[in-house]
């Protein structure tokens, strides 16, 4: 039997391009039939790792950083809600809505992989965050993903103030910067090739019938 495409997502689940790119990727795994010839890991990537415990305006948060106007941010929710949509994702933006740390979310995503419930977490924090108008930096949010996932949450939970738990995952976030990630989703094909952005889902199927033909 022929070894499964590992498909490493370097991603932060406050990154609306990151769920879109996901989606992308999904439909063309579907599209070719290959559900059972790929692996996905999903790696940490911190947005904003500053970020202050109570978040920050998520309109203000980007004028700050990128120098976005209202009428950008406008524009900006409008096409992404349009774009989830066809892909099967919905953004609810709303005026109120932060941009939250994701550390914890990050070292849970590490405990949910060793479990193989990593996508499936992934996606519940996605759906939290941009669908549900959650906090995904609040515990009491985290604890119920994760039992919407069948993990166990005092398990899970104790990791958040393991210092090992948030050593490696600052190890791996680093690891990735020095290796040149600066932006996601980054997307990568068993660890040789990269697609960095949301691509469209025929760029992705094009890259996953290379992978696969030589694989066989």
């Amino acid at each position: 039997m022929a070894e499964k495409l590992r498909i490493d997502i370097i991603s932060d689940v406050v990154c609306p391009w990151c769920i879109i790119g996901f989606q992308r990727l999904t439909r063309a795994i579907e599209e070719l039939g290959a559900e059972d010839k790929v692996t996905i890991v999903w790696q940490p990537f911190q947005l904003n790792p500053h970020i202050p415990p109570e978040g920050e305006n998520l309109r203000e948060h980007l004028a700050k950083k990128y120098g976005a106007s209202t009428a950008e941010s406008v524009h900006a929710r409008s096409h992404l809600t349009q774009l989830g949509a066809e892909i099967g994702f919905q953004f609810d933006y709303f005026d109120e809505m932060k941009t939250v740390n994701t550390r914890d979310a990050h070292i849970l995503l590490g405990y949910a992989s060793e479990l193989g419930k990593q996508t499936e977490l992934a996606m519940r924090l996605f759906s939290a965050f941009f669908s549900e108008r959650k906090d995904i930096s609040n515990r009491s949010v985290l604890s119920e993903a994760l039992t919407a996932v069948g993990l166990d949450t005092l398990s899970a939970l104790s990791k958040l103030d393991d210092p090992q738990s948030i050593n490696e995952l600052e190890a791996t976030v680093e690891q990735l910067r020095q290796l040149g990630v600066s932006s996601v989703p980054t997307v990568v094909f068993n660890q040789t090739d990269a697609l960095t952005g949301a691509q469209p889902v025929e760029v992705y199927k094009q890259l996953l019938e290379e992978f696969l033909s030589t694989s066989e």
